[in-house]
């Protein structure tokens, strides 16, 4: 099948698209993935919706807007490709995480399925993590099986590590052995610094963190969190760390600091895991920070690459992983694992919007 691929990430930056051939359990063709930037309503909207976790009371005005958003990523991406929109079987759409309580049995993506299926004339499959919620499971990371599926044949045991706002880390070993959880902050902490000081979005090209020099005691104390002696699988919402660690430092301190606590925090996740990988790939928008990925290769002391070193697109890949997903989801496929998540069983999920049906 040929799918679409849509996700709203927790930097909040925009809709990423990407299309993929797939059965659900191979992958024929990727594409390269756009991201088309919110309108700065809808940011706004988000921000509002996030920090109030999902309590604003313009909540539905956001729904229609962040979808309408979606719609028109999915208009813009099949033009500038010159694909059909008959040639695409089903449209994977995430929605944006406004919430992600596991431990009460609670997690909330806005997006309206049914609204994105009727104005597309595709198929959608939505809420993707409910049903591994509901069943006692983290419900995150989600995309660990497309990982699997990508790294046949790679040398094992392989790290896969996604720096987005929260950073998460995919172990593969032989066998189809795959282990997966969030190992803490990632982007979104110093992002935050960043705007509180007006000297940006984030901080671009590592210049404000390069320029920095991290407080060890500090990051010392902050690994004494009990999320960080937990075993996997484990997950976190965005705000569950926030840029509070470099609070009372300088601006390049601080932001050296919060670069600092990705690294420590994806080093600690390796007790925990069967055996150290042997190479790590680095997916989501920190690959792009090089004073993160130097304190990654400083502190993992093995190769530590972004994941276009062997090929893959790394601003596309989950994207593609939620097209993968939704391919499953419409054959009845496990989404998650007891590894991945810590569900109880094998979990199928996503709900399927017909557009037919929403017509």
């Amino acid at each position: 099948m040929r799918a679409l691929g849509l996700m709203s990430g927790t930097s909040m930056d925009g809709v990423d698209i990407a299309c993929i051939d797939t059965d659900g359990e191979r992958i024929a063709e990727t594409s390269p993935g756009t991201t088309t930037p919110y309108e700065d309503s809808v940011r706004a909207l988000l921000g509002q919706a996030v920090a109030g976790r999902g309590a604003a009371n313009n909540l539905a005005a956001l729904e229609r807007a962040l979808t309408d958003s979606h719609e028109r990523t999915v208009g813009a991406f099949l033009a500038d490709n010159a694909i059909s929109r008959t040639d695409i079987a089903v449209v994977g759409f995430h929605g944006h995480t406004l919430y992600h309580r596991p431990e009460e049995r609670r997690t909330c993506q806005v997006g309206d399925g049914a609204r994105l299926a009727r104005r597309l004339g595709i198929d959608v499959v939505g809420d993707f993590r409910s049903a591994d919620v509901s069943a006692g499971g983290q419900g995150a990371p989600f995309a660990p099986l497309y990982h699997q599926a990508l790294a046949r044949g790679l040398p094992k045991p392989l790290g896969v590590l996604n720096l987005g706002g929260v950073a998460n880390i995919t172990w593969l070993g032989d066998d189809d052995a795959v282990i997966a959880c969030d190992t803490g902050p990632a982007n979104a902490p110093l992002d935050d610094w960043v705007r509180r000081h007006g000297v940006g979005d984030c901080d671009r090209d590592g210049r404000i963190s390069a320029a920095g020099i991290p407080d060890q005691a500090r990051l010392a104390r902050w690994l004494d969190h009990p999320f960080f002696t937990a075993p996997p699988p484990k997950s976190l919402d965005r705000n569950d760390f926030t840029a509070e660690l470099a609070d009372g430092m300088t601006l390049a301190d601080g932001a050296a600091t919060l670069a600092a606590s990705v690294a420590v925090s994806v080093a600690r996740v390796r007790e925990h895991l069967p055996q150290a990988p042997l190479r790590w790939l680095v997916t989501g928008g920190g690959r792009h920070n090089p004073t993160i990925m130097a304190a990654l290769a400083e502190i993992l002391a093995v190769p530590v690459e972004p994941v276009e070193a062997v090929g893959w697109q790394g601003d596309a890949l989950e994207a593609q992983a939620f097209a993968f997903l939704a391919v499953r989801s419409l054959k009845g496929l496990p989404l998650s694992l007891p590894s991945t998540t810590g569900v109880p069983r094998p979990m199928p999920g996503g709900r399927l919007f017909r557009a037919r049906d929403a017509a």
